[in-house]
């Protein structure tokens, strides 16, 4: 049984490592979004916004839970990693053969003859990406996440600036094509290289039959969750004009960029570390708690804080063209919100081996949100509608998602909302303060954005201050930590 000081190590230095790599890989994502956004018409993002629901599903496919159940198991061997390896690798070129013959099809449903191309190219990273499952969930295993974001740097660095040069010259939509492709290519290269794994030339149905028991339901699971999350792209891809697409796929994208994002890397973290301590509830229920409220403390104003400075940060990033994905952005916020206490909530489950219990919630979850959009579509309510359907379902799903992960635990659905409550409290207090401060400052995007900044900053951490905030106590002193680490 790992020691709590070892476990604690972990989490730090894991958390650490996968939110640098969140900075950097997002980080430099995000960079890259907004010079192409400079570079290139809303119409070429709504062509990607189109495929973006494709290429997820099939990567929901090729990961097919089974690195969830490898994560989880205590001493997985060679020949453990080979059966899914070789899994993997057969279904995601069925997936690509499947696309490749159904795009003239998905072209002649969204009207755009260009996709035909644009999908059979992009299709290829699921290729990729089977490479990379088994290198992943080594590292994963070892909560080596400083490998992964070195790899992820160079990856996105040197993709980048292949689509910059590319748009530059006015190869248009190909220039996000080429990033998306050659990203997941040098990720591949670079994994295979630094982990030295190589599969053995064995193929155990037993083993095989083991981890799909496990993992099929997590694969239901993903493809329902992964079909919802995107499933917005089709709707206005179909019902709206391809201009619109692409202001709400930029929208979506800058949301993602630090929300899906820090959802992943506090997830990817927290399976191991609570898998570590499955059989100690005790532990268990007292780490999942610290891990609640942290995450809400920080996230929480950080999302309501995006969605507050929205109309000055989308037209200074994005340019003034761009001023339409605003209110996208904003609701995007609201919605994606609870991401990572949700993310939480799941791993749970996944952690108590609840992955029936786990396939059911998503099930009725999505049964919800697809009566939501129903009635923004019949109610004519637009993209606005449609996003604030994702918003009530969000916070549904909170509901559902934490009044089970509770039963597992001993942790109660009204004590997860009473540890949370002080954090959101103190959230929607300052963004608030910061969106209604827009009409006071008519002035430069950049000085009222680094006021609207300033002053955000400056009222979280007065309120936790002042109201003694316990997670506040517990930042300060984890930055001195990692402040004396650096030393």
């Amino acid at each position: 049984m790992p020691k709590i000081a070892d476990l604690k190590s972990k989490t730090v230095n894991g958390l650490l490592w996968s939110f640098v790599e969140l900075v950097s890989k997002q980080g430099m994502q995000l960079i890259l979004q907004l010079v192409l956004a400079r570079l290139l018409l809303p119409e070429h993002f709504g062509l990607i916004g189109m495929i973006t629901i494709f290429i997820a599903i099939s990567n929901t496919f090729v990961q097919s839970g089974l690195d969830q159940a490898l994560i989880r198991e205590k001493n997985p061997g060679k020949e453990d990693y080979s059966t899914v390896f070789y899994f993997n690798l057969f279904i995601s070129i069925f997936v690509y053969l499947i696309m490749y013959f159904f795009a003239p099809y998905i072209a002649v449903f969204f009207n755009e003859p260009q996709l035909v191309d644009l999908l059979r190219i992009t299709m290829i990273i699921v290729i990729f990406n089977a490479f990379t499952v088994i290198q992943r969930v080594i590292l994963i295993r070892k909560v080596d996440f400083k490998t992964q974001t070195k790899v992820s740097a160079i990856a996105v660095f040197s993709s980048g600036a292949v689509a910059v040069v590319m748009a530059i010259n006015g190869l248009g939509v190909w220039s996000l094509v080429a990033q998306q492709v050659l990203m997941k290519m040098v990720e591949m290269a670079l994994l295979i290289i630094g982990n030295k794994w190589i599969p053995l030339s064995s193929f155990n149905f037993n083993l095989f039959k083991k981890y799909f028991n496990f993992g099929y339901k997590l694969l239901l699971s993903g493809l329902i969750d992964t079909i919802f999350k995107n499933v917005y792209f089709v709707i206005i891809g179909k019902l709206f004009p391809i201009a619109q697409l692409g202001y709400y796929t930029n929208a979506a994208k800058i949301r993602d960029a630090s929300s899906q994002s820090m959802t992943q890397a506090i997830q990817k973290v927290t399976y191991p570390i609570l898998s570590s301590i499955q059989e100690d509830s005790h532990k268990l229920s007292l780490n999942y708690k610290k891990l609640l409220r942290m995450t809400a403390y920080i996230y929480f104003p950080f999302m309501l804080g995006l969605a507050a400075i929205a109309p000055s940060l989308i037209p200074l990033l994005l340019g003034e063209q761009w001023i339409p994905s605003v209110v996208y952005f904003q609701l995007l916020c609201l919605a994606g919100m609870l991401y990572p206490i949700q993310a939480i909530n799941l791993n749970v489950l996944k952690v108590k081996n609840r992955t029936d219990l786990f396939l059911l919630l998503e099930i009725f979850k999505k049964i919800v949100l697809t009566i939501l959009i129903f009635l923004a579509i019949i109610l004519d309510s637009g993209i606005e509608g449609l996003i604030s359907a994702a918003i009530i379902s969000s916070y549904f799903s909170l509901f559902i998602n934490t009044y089970y992960a509770a039963k597992e635990i001993n942790y109660s659905f009204l004590s997860q909302i009473k540890d949370m409550l002080p954090s959101f409290l103190l959230a929607v207090s300052m963004s608030c303060a910061v969106y209604y401060s827009n009409e006071f400052f008519n002035i430069h995007l950049l000085v009222k954005l680094t006021i609207q900044l300033l002053l955000g900053v400056t009222i979280y951490v007065g309120l936790s201050w002042v109201l003694k905030i316990q997670e506040f106590k517990l930042t300060v002193n984890l930055i001195r930590s990692i402040a004396k680490r650096r030393r």
